[in-house]
């Protein structure tokens, strides 16, 4: 009978990878499905003797080639489930390769839940929290803000605790009221691995803030646009969470109002439909169902109630890409947060995401759309469609040296570092190519 310790790491024979929306596609030289944190370590040290990077891999939710590698794609589907809780504290100790949707349900039979969701729960845990998935609302961060500690596997093979894991007491907790996790110590390592891309090792544990088990009400209406413009401040303020789908051919509105059942604020309906009306647990009722693939382009800014980043982009399309934007335009709130890399570290954020189905071209609206992100001191989703390199993604982040040194301490030969991370993180490289890799 095989036991835990005589194991070995399941490799897989090689084949073609394609992410969720077939836009990036790759083979490695091999796959490797991990099954406990040991294997891991093992799958790790015998890349990096051989002089072999590593991508770990989650889903394949992402647009970018973040995972794409020529030699070692690991995969932590396996390390799966709630390790523990603590009620009490109000923290949850899961495993990596746990999927976002079966999270919430384990977290339930605790009488314990997320604070947010982001638009979709395909994603693993890991892999939503290294690219900083987001839902919204505007004193809610995003899931990466959730993360108190935990355990990874270096570029070394070394095993290392951060944060909670590591000995956070009630002396050196964070305050969150100023963005930094409660129960995370103040130190580079918990913050830079916030949002980490996979590239300063493998999680093989992580410990998130969670509350205690909640439902929400959701109500999604259809109006014109004109009303949310006059409107959003007020919407935003009112109810836990608020979003806003704009429809550019026909200027409607799809309004995304949620909140626990008995907290709906006292406000006037938007004037239109209400297409749908639900009540449920969180889990169920925050992520959308997506059958349909699409690409995606998302900038975090800061937060404007006025919206004038969004009126311009408004025009901009209605002028210039009416004609072939075949989908929508989602715009969201997040709450500041401390991830050294995270794309709403240290200020309050709206993002504006551009959908387009996978079927229809892309590559010219987004390139069209960037520049006027970028002039609204926006920073792109690491997850999403955009076309910076590390030069100028080092001028929109304040500590960005600080999680490049926390980079090279952890993983001083660049085992998990790809062609797309290199240009991404490592100065000096040039630009990135054009298109969005």
């Amino acid at each position: 009978m095989e036991t835990r310790s005589n194991r070995r790491w399941c490799h897989i024979e090689s084949e073609k990878f394609t992410n969720w929306s077939g836009s990036v596609e790759f083979t490695p030289r091999s796959r490797i499905r991990a099954r406990d944190s040991a294997e891991v370590v093992s799958a790790v040290r015998r890349a990096r003797e051989h002089g072999r990077s590593v991508r770990p891999v989650g889903s394949g939710h992402s647009s970018m080639p973040l995972v794409a590698t020529d030699d070692v794609l690991l995969s932590v589907d396996d390390l799966s489930g709630v390790e523990a809780t603590d009620p009490e504290r109000g923290l949850a100790t899961v495993l990596p390769g746990t999927g976002l949707a079966d999270l919430g349900a384990e977290l339930r039979e605790s009488g314990l839940g997320l604070e947010n969701l982001g638009d979709v729960d395909y994603q693993s845990i890991a892999g939503a929290i290294g690219t900083g998935t987001h839902g919204t609302g505007a004193r809610l961060g995003n899931l990466s803000s959730t993360l108190v500690g935990g355990t990874l596997v270096t570029g070394t093979g070394d095993e290392v605790s951060f944060g909670h894991e590591a000995g956070a007491t009630e002396e050196n907790r964070g305050d969150s009221a100023h963005g930094r996790p409660e129960g995370v110590a103040d130190d580079d390592l918990a913050r830079a691995a916030q949002v980490s891309l996979g590239a300063l090792g493998v999680f093989t544990r992580m410990t998130l803030r969670v509350r205690p088990y909640y439902e929400l009400h959701r109500r999604n209406w259809m109006t014109h646009i004109d009303w949310v413009l006059d409107n959003y401040a007020e919407l935003v303020d009112s109810h836990r969470h608020m979003d806003f789908y704009w429809y550019p051919r026909s200027d409607l509105a799809q309004v995304r109002l949620l909140d626990e059942p008995g907290r709906e604020p006292d406000l006037r309906p938007p004037p239109g439909s209400l297409k749908t009306e639900e009540t449920g647990p969180a889990y169920e009722i925050l992520p959308n169902d997506r059958h349909l693939l699409f690409e995606e382009m998302e900038y975090a800014l800061p937060l404007d109630t006025e919206l004038a980043a969004f009126r311009r982009a408004r025009e901009r399309i209605k002028a210039r890409h009416r004609s072939i934007v075949g989908w929508r335009v989602l715009v969201r709130t997040v709450a500041a947060d401390q991830g050294l890399l995270s794309p709403f570290h240290g200020r309050p954020s709206m993002t504006i995401a551009l959908l387009q189905n996978a079927s229809l071209p892309h590559e010219e609206y987004f390139s069209d759309m960037e520049p006027l992100f970028l002039e609204h001191a926006g920073r792109p989703h690491w997850g999403k469609k955009h076309r910076l390199g590390a030069d100028e993604l080092a001028a929109r982040y304040p500590e960005w040296d600080e999680f490049s040194r926390v980079r090279e301490r952890l993983d001083p030969d660049g085992v998990f570092l790809n062609d797309h991370l290199r240009e991404l993180l490592v100065t000096g490289t040039g630009p990135a190519a054009p298109g969005g890799r």
